[in-house]
C-alpha cells in the first residue's frame, strides 16, 4: 500500500451548519481587596461596568508631564464587597442552565499572579467559589431523575453509551468486588475540613424547566497543562516508593464529531454534590504549585475540571430509559483556572521555575494571538489561519471558539501599584476580547414523545397501590408481596398432624389441598397478567390515541402558526409597501417643488448670464482701445529711452577713455622711472605731464603696436615692484600678532615665478578647514591664470575672519591686488607695453579693483561641514543715477 503524501490536513465538512445568531465574549472583571501591607491602590471602580487605572508614582508620565489614566468597560465589574454568590449568579449561573438543557459552556479564570484567580473559582470554606456552586445547582436540578450508576457508560472515543438494568447491576457487582474497601458515605465528620461548608443552604440554586421525561447522569474529569503536557489528576497509579515514574501525558484527539478531548483521560461518575467535591479535592491536591515571592501557594499550571452531563429520554410507558444512543445527548461545562502571568524579576524565580513561568507566559501568548486573530477575522472579513495548535490550551478549547457554547472569562486584578504594568497589558487583552463573537448554539431537538411519560408511570403504580390497598392488599408496591397477600386469603390447609405411622389418609389429603391452592393461585396469576396487560394494553392504546391526537394537533398549530407567520409576513410586506408609497409620493412632491424652483432660478441665471455677457463685450471693446492706446505711449517712450541710453553710453565711453588715457601716462612713467634706475647716474624722474584738456583732445588715440618699445626679458624676470607685499607685511607686524591662513590652491603653473608675500604667523594650505579657520585672524587666497594676452594674472584675494551665528566661520573678502607677468614658455607672443593695453582688460582690473567690487564677495564656512569655503555675495550693488 503507498503511503499517502504529507501535506496540509484537509478541511473536514462542518457538523452543523453555522448559526447567524452570534453572541460576544461574555468578559466579568473582579477587583481583589487591596493587602495591609500595600499602601498605594493604581484601580478604581467608577461603575458597574467601567474601572479606571491609574499611573502610581515615578511610573512613566505622557508627553505633557501628566499621568495617563486609562478607563476600561466590561459587561459587569465586581467590586471589593462583591459576594461569591452574586458573582456566581450574573456569571456562572446561566452556564449551568444551558448544561442542563444540553449545550457546551467555558469559563475561565485570568490575571496576574496573586489576583484571586483560584479564590473566585475555588472558594474557602464557607466562602464556595464558582466550581462548588455549579455542581451544587446542577445536582439540585437533576437529583431526583438521575439514574443508577453504570446505564451510562462512557467509551474511549468521547462518547457514550447505554446499559441495561442487568448489565448495570453486574458492573456495579463487580466493581464493588473490585474495590478495596467499601465506599463510604459522605458525611460531614469524613468531608476534608478544607473543603467543609463551602455552600450554605440558604445560598442554594436550581434550575427551572428540568426536563422529568430523560435521565441524567454526571461524570467529571480533571486534568491540568504543565510546560504544555497534559496531565490526569484523577489518574489512580501505584507508587512504587523506591522508583517512582513520573505521570504520563496525555494526548489530545478528535471525536466523530469534530470535538477536541482528552483521550485516555478518567472520568468519574458522581452522584452527589459531596461527592464531586471530593474527586475534585483529590485532584486539586496533586496539581502543580510552588511558593514564589507574589504568592504562597502559586499555580504552576492551567488546570481543567469539566463536567459533563449525559441525558437520554426514558421510553414510551416512562419507566426504562430508551436503548438507542442516538437519543443520548452529552454536555459539558469547562471551568478552566489559568496560571498567573509573572515576570521571572518580580517573582525571583530560578531553575525550574523559570521554565515553568516561561512556557505560562507562551501559552498565554499563544491565547491572545488566537483571540486577536480571530477578531482580526470578524472584524475585517480576513480569513487568517487561527493558530489553535501553537498551544494544548487553545487547542483543547478550539471549537468553543468555533461556535460549540457560551465563552465567559472572569479577569481577576490586583490594585496595587506594583502589578500596574501587568494590569495594562492585563486589561488591553480583556478589552480585545471583548469583540470576539461567537456562534449561538442551537437547541436541542425535539424527540417526538409524548411529554410527562414519568409522571404518567408513577401515577399508575400510585392508582395500583391504591386499589389494592381497598381490596386488603398490602400498601407496597411490590408486585410479588401483593400477590402473595391475596394467596393468603385462599381456604385453610387441612390439619397436617401425623401419628401413626401407617396414616395413609392425611398425607394425601394435604397433597391435593396444596395442588388445589397451587392451581387456584396459578388462576390468580394468570387473571392478574391478563388484567394487567389488558389494563397496559389500553393505556397504550389511549397514550397512542392522545399521541396521534397531541400530533395532530400539533401538526394543526405548526399549520395554524405557518399561515399566522404568512399572513404576518403579508401585513408587513403591506405595511413595508403602504410606507414606500408614501415615502415616494413625498419625494415626488419634493421633487416637482425643487423642479420649479430650478426652473425659476434657471430662468434668471440665463438673464443675468446675458447680462454679464453684453458687458463682458463692452469691457472687451474697451480693453483692445486701451491696448492700442497703450501700445502707441510704449512705442514713444521706447524710442525716447533709446536716444536716452546711447547718449549716456557715449558720455561713459568717453568718460572711461580719459581714464584709460591717465592710467596709460601713469604706467610711462612708472616704466621711465624703473628703466631709469637701473641706468648708472639715475637722473631724477622727469613730473607727471598734465592731461590735455577734454576740449582740444576728446578722442586720444592710443600708440600702435609697432610704436611700442618692447621690453627686455631677464632669465628670471621680477614682478613689478607694487606696495601689497610691503603693505602685508607692514599690516601684520603692525597688527600685533596676527595669524594670517594663506590659501594657495593647486594649480598646474609655477607660482614660484611670481613675487610673493611674505606673511609671518600664516598657516599655509591647500583647502581651507573649519579648525585652521578658526585659530587665524585674517585670510589671503592666491590666484594664478593665464589670461587671453598670454600673460600670467596673479591676484591676491584679502579678508578678515569672522564668527558665525551658527558656531561656524565666515571670510569678509576687503581686498584685492592683481600682479601680471609675460609667461616665458609662449612662443610668438609679445609682452605688451603699459601704453599698448587694451581699454578692454584695464576696465577689467578696474572692476577688481573697484572699492565696490572689493567688499561685494564672501567667504563662509558652516559649523560642521568638511568641505571647503563657498562664496556668497554678500555686498549691494549701488544704483547710480542715469
Amino acid at each position: 500500500m503507498n503511503r499517502q503524501a504529507k501535506g496540509r490536513t484537509p478541511r473536514k465538512p462542518p457538523r452543523n451548519p453555522p448559526s447567524s445568531q452570534k453572541d460576544p465574549v461574555g468578559v466579568y472583571c473582579r477587583v481583589r481587596p487591596l493587602g495591609v501591607e500595600d499602601e498605594e491602590c493604581c484601580i478604581e471602580v467608577i461603575s458597574s461596568s467601567t474601572i479606571q487605572l491609574h499611573a502610581p508614582e515615578g511610573f512613566k508620565t505622557n508627553r505633557n508631564g501628566e499621568y495617563k489614566e486609562t478607563q476600561y468597560s466590561f459587561k459587569k465589574v465586581f467590586g471589593v464587597s462583591i459576594s461569591q454568590m452574586e458573582l456566581f449568579e450574573h456569571v456562572a449561573k446561566p452556564l449551568v442552565d444551558d448544561l442542563i438543557h444540553g449545550k457546551n459552556g467555558l469559563l475561565f479564570t485570568y490575571g496576574v499572579t496573586g489576583s484571586g484567580k483560584t479564590f473566585t473559582m475555588t472558594g474557602s470554606p464557607g466562602q464556595g467559589g464558582l466550581l462548588p456552586r455549579s455542581l451544587d445547582m446542577i445536582f439540585n436540578s437533576i437529583g431526583p431523575y438521575q439514574t443508577k450508576r453504570y446505564v451510562f457508560k462512557t467509551d474511549d472515543k468521547n462518547g457514550m453509551e447505554i446499559q441495561n438494568e442487568v448489565d448495570a447491576l453486574l458492573e456495579r457487582q463487580r466493581r464493588d468486588n473490585n474495590l478495596p474497601a467499601p465506599k463510604t458515605t459522605s458525611s460531614r465528620q469524613k468531608v476534608d475540613p478544607e473543603i467543609a461548608d463551602m455552600i450554605k443552604p440558604e445560598e442554594a440554586y436550581k434550575t427551572e424547566g428540568v426536563d422529568e421525561d430523560s435521565s441524567y447522569s454526571v461524570f467529571v474529569s480533571y486534568v491540568e497543562i504543565y510546560n504544555n503536557y497534559i496531565y490526569d489528576l484523577l489518574e489512580e497509579t501505584q507508587e512504587d516508593v523506591i522508583k517512582p515514574k513520573p505521570p504520563q501525558s496525555k494526548i489530545l484527539r478528535e471525536d466523530q464529531n469534530h470535538n477536541m478531548y482528552v483521550a485516555g483521560c478518567m472520568e468519574v461518575e458522581v452522584k452527589s454534590a459531596e461527592e464531586t467535591f471530593q474527586v475534585f479535592w483529590r485532584g486539586q491536591k496533586k496539581r502543580k504549585v510552588a511558593n514564589t515571592r507574589l504568592n504562597r501557594e502559586s499555580s504552576r499550571s492551567h488546570s481543567v475540571f469539566i463536567i459533563k452531563l449525559a441525558q437520554a429520554p426514558l421510553d414510551a410507558d416512562g419507566d426504562n430509559i430508551l436503548q438507542d444512543t442516538n437519543q443520548v445527548t452529552v454536555s459539558q461545562l469547562c471551568l478552566v483556572d489559568l496560571a498567573g502571568s509573572e515576570r521571572t524579576g518580580r517573582t525571583g524565580a530560578e531553575g525550574t521555575r523559570i521554565r515553568e513561568a516561561g512556557n505560562i507566559n507562551q501559552s498565554l501568548l499563544n491565547l491572545r494571538t488566537c483571540i486577536e486573530i480571530l477578531r482580526e477575522n470578524q472584524m475585517c472579513g480576513t480569513n487568517r489561519m487561527v493558530p489553535y495548535r501553537d498551544s494544548k490550551v487553545t487547542h483543547l478549547f478550539k471549537n468553543y471558539f468555533d461556535g460549540e457554547g457560551k465563552v465567559r472569562m472572569v479577569v481577576n486584578v490586583n490594585p496595587k501599584a506594583d502589578d500596574y504594568e501587568e494590569t495594562l497589558l492585563v486589561m488591553r487583552f480583556a478589552e480585545m476580547t471583548q469583540e470576539v463573537e461567537v456562534a449561538r448554539p442551537a437547541d436541542r431537538p425535539i424527540w417526538g414523545f409524548t411529554p410527562g411519560r414519568r409522571h404518567r408511570n408513577q401515577a399508575f403504580k400510585d392508582e395500583l397501590s391504591r386499589k389494592l390497598e381497598e381490596r386488603g392488599g398490602p400498601l407496597e408496591r411490590d408486585l410479588p408481596s401483593a400477590i402473595n397477600h391475596l394467596v393468603s386469603s385462599l381456604p385453610p390447609l387441612p390439619s397436617s398432624e401425623v401419628t401413626d405411622p401407617h396414616d395413609d389418609i392425611t398425607l394425601p389429603r394435604l397433597i391435593e389441598a396444596l395442588q388445589n391452592r397451587h392451581r387456584i393461585r396459578q388462576m390468580m396469576i394468570e387473571e392478574y397478567n391478563k388484567a394487567a396487560n389488558m389494563m397496559k394494553s389500553t393505556l397504550q392504546n389511549m397514550d397512542s390515541n392522545l399521541m396521534s391526537k397531541d400530533s395532530f394537533i400539533h401538526e394543526l398549530n405548526g399549520r395554524l402558526m405557518e399561515k399566522d407567520k404568512v399572513v404576518q409576513s403579508n401585513k408587513a410586506e403591506i405595511e413595508r409597501l403602504e410606507k414606500k408609497n408614501k415615502l415616494l409620493e413625498h419625494k415626488f412632491d419634493i421633487l416637482q417643488k425643487t423642479t420649479k424652483t430650478y426652473e425659476v432660478d434657471k430662468r434668471s441665471l440665463q438673464q443675468e448670464l446675458e447680462t454679464r455677457e453684453q458687458r463682458l463685450q463692452r469691457e472687451l471693446t474697451e480693453k483692445r482701445r486701451m491696448e492700442q492706446r497703450l501700445h502707441g505711449v510704449v512705442s514713444d517712450t521706447q524710442h525716447k529711452w533709446e536716444k536716452e541710453c546711447e547718449r549716456r553710453v557715449n558720455a561713459k565711453q568717453m568718460e572711461m577713455q580719459n581714464k584709460l588715457w591717465v592710467k596709460d601716462e601713469k604706467l610711462k612713467q612708472l616704466k621711465a622711472i624703473v628703466t631709469e634706475g637701473k641706468t648708472p647716474g639715475r637722473p631724477d624722474p622727469p613730473g607727471r605731464p598734465d592731461p590735455p584738456p577734454r576740449q582740444t583732445q576728446p578722442h586720444p588715440q592710443r600708440p600702435s603696436r609697432d610704436e611700442r618699445l618692447p621690453a627686455k626679458r631677464s632669465a628670471s624676470p621680477s614682478p613689478l615692484p607694487t606696495t601689497t607685499p610691503v603693505r602685508l607685511h607692514r599690516r601684520s607686524r603692525s597688527a600685533g600678532g596676527e595669524k594670517w591662513v594663506d590659501h594657495k590652491p593647486a594649480s598646474s603653473l609655477d607660482l614660484g615665478t611670481v613675487l610673493q608675500p611674505v606673511i609671518p604667523n600664516a598657516i599655509q594650505v591647500s583647502t581651507p578647514s573649519e579648525k585652521t579657520l578658526s585659530k587665524c585672524d585674517r585670510y589671503v587666497l592666491t590666484h594664478q591664470e593665464i589670461a587671453s594676452d598670454g600673460e600670467i594674472r596673479t591676484k591676491l584675494i584679502k579678508g578678515e575672519v569672522l564668527k558665525t551665528r551658527g558656531g561656524g566661520q565666515s571670510v569678509q573678502f576687503t581686498d584685492i591686488e592683481t600682479l601680471k607677468q609675460e609667461l616665458a614658455t609662449v612662443p610668438g607672443r609679445k609682452r605688451k607695453s603699459s601704453e599698448g593695453t587694451s581699454g578692454n582688460d584695464d576696465r577689467s582690473d578696474g572692476a577688481w579693483t573697484d572699492v565696490e567690487t572689493r567688499c561685494a564677495v564672501g567667504m563662509e564656512m558652516r559649523a560642521g561641514s568638511n568641505m571647503g569655503p563657498g562664496l556668497e555675495h554678500q555686498g549691494i550693488t549701488k544704483r547710480r543715477k542715469p
